[in-house]
This record gives C-alpha cells, structure tokens and sequence, in this order.
C-alpha cells in the first residue's frame, strides 16, 4: 500500500510475516495475507467515502459567477387591482365658503307666539275735504212713525231676549252667544257638534264670560261640562282650540299640565277649569259670534 497525493493505494498484498517466517508457517501466512486483503480493502473503501464527503470533488452546486451589467428597463405592465380600502386620512383644512343657495321649502308652522304690547298711536292724519251742503229736511211727519218704531223694536227685543233665555236657554254678553247643549258626547264629537251649528266649544277668555258659564251650568244642575280648552305642545302648555295659548292659568284655577289627567278641559259650576280625559262623555257648552250675518241654527 503507497500514498499518491492525499489518497493511499494497495499496490501488492500485505502480510505481517517476513519471507523466512512464511517458509516455516505456509497456513499462518496464508492467513495473514488475507487479513492484509482485507485491511486493504477498508482502507480504500474509507479513502472512497472521505472523496466523496468532500465539497471539492462530490458536491453538484455551481458557485456564483461576477454581477453583470443592469438590463434595460421592461415594458409597463397592465394595471394591477384596486387594493383594499386604507384608512382614513386625517381631516382636511377647511375649504372655502361656497355660494348662497336657492331658497329652500317653507316649514312647518310653529307654536302662536305671545300676544305684543299694544303700540304707540299714530299721529292724525290730514283733515279731509268739505263736503257739500246739505238739504233742510221737514222731519216733522215723520216723527210720529219713528216714535212708534222705536216702541215696535223695543217690545220685539224684549220677545226674543225672552225666547233666548227661558225657551232655547241661550245666555249672552256683548258680543257672543252660548248654549248649553244636554247631550253627552265626547270631546271630538262635541266639538264637531258646535262645529256643525255654525259656532265652537266655548272658550271663556274674561272674567265676566266665565262667571256667565259657571252660573249657566249651575242652573242646570249639572256639575262638568266641556269647554275649549285643549293641552297643547310641552313648550305651549293650555291653548285654545282656536290656536291661540292660554297666558294666565292660575285665573282659572290650573295648576299646569299634566299629562296623565287627560288632554282636554273641562269647567265646573263653580268656574274652576281642570283636565279631562277625551274620551269622557259629557255635556259642553257652544259660543256663537254676534258679528256673524247668519244666524246660528239650534239643533
């Protein structure tokens, strides 16, 4: 076995005997040249193994040559899709004032405001033009038949004051009508009732009118009846059917709204107000305008 370069060789068989010995002992050194065989053959086998571990001779990877030289630029590519959406940016600085619009719809409207203090009165205007002279009149003959009219329009007064007040039961100041109507309806009936006879539910605004109806309903013996009164939006409180609020309520005896006794009003035979529930079934009171050209019709 000799060494050629890092690698050993077997070149003629081993044997641990020398010449002399092997002439006496033939089987030993038999034996002993093919343990060197063998011992051979491990070696080379261990000198193939080493060979084929290392990276110089078995490996299969190719080391990486110098960079080369940048390519030219490629051609632009089609549009990729629209990625997802990125958070919000931060508010932007305020832009500048755009142009006045068109004028939009007119809204709703709102609650009847307060009653104004009464203005200052205006200054005179100027005189008018004098007007022509008159003709002289003999008035005499017809006095008799004036006098006697007057005596004619006063008894008919009288007829239909008392027709009024003890046939219909109308009572009056000076200038409304109000009739106490003993039908028991509910309030949206009753209203619609007055309604129909050409007048509304009646709504006391003075001292004097609501003493007038406590009394009228006293005669009757009736206790409640209803009235004009409604509970209107929180910010309006009482207000009037006719749309007009109810300034001052502790004239009448109201404490302020309150919602779970009912939404309508009501008078006693003493002229106190109170709430009511709608849906109660009572009698009511209907006010009629004397400046009216037709008169009301009693149903």
């Amino acid at each position: 076995m000799i060494r050629s370069g890092r690698h050993w060789l077997c070149k003629t068989p081993f044997s641990f005997y020398p010449p002399e010995s092997a002439a006496k002992f033939p089987r030993q050194a038999m034996d002993g040249e093919h343990f060197g065989g063998k011992l051979c053959l491990f070696v080379f086998l261990c000198n193939i193994y080493s060979v084929c571990t290392t990276t110089e001779v078995c490996s299969n990877s190719i080391l990486p040559g110098a960079k080369g030289d940048a390519g030219e630029a490629g051609a632009e590519g089609e549009e990729g899709k629209m990625g997802k959406t990125g958070p919000p940016g931060l508010r932007g600085l305020t832009g500048e004032r755009g142009e006045k619009g068109d004028m939009g719809q007119m809204g709703k409207m709102g609650p009847v405001g307060d009653r104004g203090d009464k203005g200052q009165q205006g200054t005179n205007g100027p005189p008018g033009m004098k007007g022509n002279t008159g003709t002289t009149c003999d008035c005499g003959r017809y006095r008799k038949v004036v006098g006697q009219m007057d005596v004619n329009i006063s008894k008919l007064k009288n007829a239909v004051k008392l027709l009024k007040n003890v046939i219909l039961g109308i009572r009056e100041t000076e200038d409304k009508f109000y009739l106490l109507v003993k039908e028991q309806r509910k309030y949206g009936d009753a209203r619609l009732n007055c309604k129909l006879r050409g007048g509304s539910l009646a709504m006391p605004r003075t001292t004097e009118s609501n003493t007038l109806l406590a009394k009228y309903i006293s005669e009757t013996d009736i206790t409640h009846v209803f009235i004009g009164l409604q509970v209107g939006e929180p910010e309006v409180g009482y207000m009037y059917v006719d749309g007009e609020p109810l300034l001052n309520i502790t004239s009448w005896g109201l404490q302020g709204p309150h919602r779970d006794k009912g939404n309508c009003g009501q008078m006693s035979n003493t002229g106190a107000w109170s709430q009511v529930e709608c849906g109660a079934t009572q009698y009511y009171i209907c006010e009629f305008a004397k400046t009216r050209k037709t008169p009301a019709t009693v149903m």
